[in-house]
């Protein structure tokens, strides 16, 4: 068992920062502050080979591992939070169009997809079918060769924005087995949008309710067979949780080195506040914490990539750890600078409302507890 990355992986990882440090740090507290969503920004990420991480080459993609991609959102997320995440949920929905979709799906979107000349969006949640997914209500009504999308889906990232939304739709009866997955590209007649979601975090990115009425969209723009839409959803979110998870470790990260800086310089009572036992057992509190959310989502990773039966285990496991650590750990790191902790001048008060969402998204951690205890169930 070798914890060392490779020199592939430490060089994705380094290019990956160094974008974060360039094109991301710099400008992620005026994008939070103004709501810009960072399209340009966006493009140039996915010149590096991020919008199509683990999508085959053979249509623009990088071809890579889904612990390569770990590395890319941990190191983007220090960069920032919300753009990192956009870019994760990009990527799962344009995964599922490479390992799901026809030929004729992936030559027709994917080339775009990876450039981001078209964005995508991931619909599956709605106003009455939260964790309780599979209860869906968006109606796909076969008619010769199109279907006919009636519903709306709720909490959307890139809202009104993306080009391409992959949708769960039901196509038979109650339960799992009647959902399918569609592609519904902009400006389809019927489809509309709600207001912009006001947000606690993720505010560099939006947020809205998608509407279909009567939207008609051809038979070939279905993923998989009918009944099994369910089951393409659930193995994206397998990826998007590792990937959530490690844009949480990536914000984490920034919020204890920021913690750690300010304790070697600002003094109290006499001394720097870094020379205080108690404090200097936070912070080692704080680094274990992030060290082993770390390691599970590289065991999360790494199972997922070998295609163990434990892999959707290990993802909620990971999923639900990182993203409860990441977000205690830059809760310490703002109380930790005190009142300054607090102020916009610094980022921690940025990265604990970016931070909040990854416990809900991606399946609530209550959710993961719930895949957790069925999969020991099974032995």
């Amino acid at each position: 068992m070798d914890f060392e990355l490779s020199e592939d992986q430490r060089a994705i990882r380094d290019a990956a920062r160094a974008f974060a440090a360039a094109e991301l740090a710099p400008h992620a507290a005026r994008w939070d502050e103004e709501k810009h969503f960072p399209v340009d920004v966006l493009r140039q990420a996915a010149g590096l080979g991020f919008a199509g991480l683990y999508v085959r080459e053979d249509v623009g993609g990088s071809g890579l591992t889904r612990l390569d991609a770990s590395l890319v959102f941990e190191a983007l997320s220090e960069g920032c939070v919300t753009t990192a995440a956009f870019l994760s949920i990009h990527n799962m929905a344009a995964w599922m169009i490479d390992r799901f979709g026809s030929e004729d799906l992936r030559s027709r979107y994917l080339p775009r997809l990876t450039t981001m000349e078209m964005i995508a969006s991931y619909c599956l949640t709605e106003p009455g079918a939260g964790s309780d997914a599979a209860s869906l209500r968006t109606t796909a009504r076969r008619d010769g060769d199109s279907y006919v999308l009636d519903g709306s889906k709720a909490f959307i990232s890139g809202a009104g924005t993306s080009d391409l939304y992959v949708v769960m739709a039901r196509t038979g009866g109650e339960g799992a087995g009647g959902v399918s997955t569609f592609l519904v590209e902009a400006g389809a007649p019927g489809l509309s949008f709600g207001a912009q979601e006001r947000k606690m975090g993720w505010n560099a990115q939006p947020t809205a309710q998608v509407h279909f009425d009567g939207v008609r969209v051809p038979a070939a723009n279905r993923i998989g067979e009918e009944g099994e839409g369910f089951r393409i959803a659930m193995a994206g979110l397998d990826g998007g949780r590792i990937n959530i998870a490690s844009c949480s470790i990536g914000g984490a990260t920034l919020a204890l080195e920021t913690a750690q800086a300010h304790l070697a310089t600002r003094r109290q009572f006499g001394r720097a506040l870094g020379e205080f036992q108690g404090l200097q057992w936070r912070l080692a509190d704080m680094a274990t914490e992030l060290d082993a959310a770390r390691l599970m989502v590289r065991r999360a990773a790494h199972a997922l990539d070998a295609g163990s039966p434990r892999a959707t285990q290990y993802c909620a496991m990971a999923k639900r750890f990182a993203t409860d650590a990441g977000f205690e750990i830059a809760n310490q790191a703002l109380q930790l600078h005190g009142g300054y902790g607090y102020l916009r001048d610094y980022p921690l008060e940025r990265i604990v409302r970016d931070l909040r969402v990854h416990q809900i998204l991606e399946g609530t951690n209550e959710i993961m507890r719930v895949i957790i205890a069925r999969e020991l169930s099974r032995g």
